[in-house]
């Protein structure tokens, strides 16, 4: 189960850097409702990982929250904010998944 809520604490810190991307986008009040977002998605985020942490080990936590989250906001970035999605950022974004992947194996 904490795994499962270790992944969506990370889905949770995608969603908070794609309320940023958001909110630079915006204008108006609409910078506020994606600023507000943010902070919703980051609380939620953040309290998952305190949840998590007390049952798995800090390290392989936080690597694999901010793999999570580094993995997903590049991803958010080449299909919602078409950011190029070139050869060697598409290897390096593999080579994290499998780094996080290699974390969860190795953990008990």
């Amino acid at each position: 189960m904490n795994w499962i809520l270790l992944i969506i604490a990370g889905l949770f810190e995608v969603a908070f850097a794609a309320c940023l991307g958001k909110a630079k986008e915006a204008t108006g009040i609409q910078t506020t409702y994606w600023y507000i977002a943010f902070l919703i998605c980051l609380g939620i985020s953040m309290a998952l990982l305190v949840k998590v942490t007390q049952e798995l080990p800090i390290g392989t936590t936080y690597a694999v929250w901010t793999g999570i989250g580094a993995v997903g906001t590049v991803l958010m970035g080449i299909f919602v904010f078409k950011e190029p999605a070139t050869f060697w950022r598409l290897f390096f974004i593999m080579t994290l998944i499998i780094s996080i992947i290699g974390l969860k194996v190795v953990s008990n």
